[in-house]
């Protein structure tokens, strides 16, 4: 089963909220003030769309996630790779290389990788 869906404004939410949880809302909206210029109204309410899709839960005014960044990750990574390379992993990786050229360190990363 794949992670609730996270949209681009959300995930930077997360990730501010993976490196101090767990955390009093009130200092993550302070957080979220600093490090993204929102209103604290605007984080409350990701927090509450964030919660009603079980991403995070609040409880006594203190926020964790229900999921891993990982999760995410892998969720969204598998979205794009549907819907953008038809479920196809060669496809994404013959694309990935010819867009960027790998140093030996990464092809030997990822031999081991795919070895594994």
């Amino acid at each position: 089963m794949s992670a609730p869906k996270v949209f681009e404004s959300e995930y930077r939410f997360c990730l501010i909220l993976w490196r101090n949880e767990p955390i009093n809302s009130t200092k993550l909206a302070k957080l979220c003030k600093e490090e993204l210029g929102w209103s604290r109204t605007t984080t409350y309410t990701v927090i509450k769309r964030l919660s009603d899709r079980g991403v995070v839960k609040n409880e006594n005014a203190t926020v964790t996630a229900l999921v891993s960044k990982e999760e995410v990750q892998l969720s969204q990574m598998e979205e794009m790779m549907e819907k953008t390379f038809e479920g196809s992993l060669p496809a994404f990786l013959a694309a990935f290389a010819r867009r960027q050229a790998l140093s030996k360190e990464e092809e030997e990363e990822i031999r081991r990788i795919i070895e594994k």
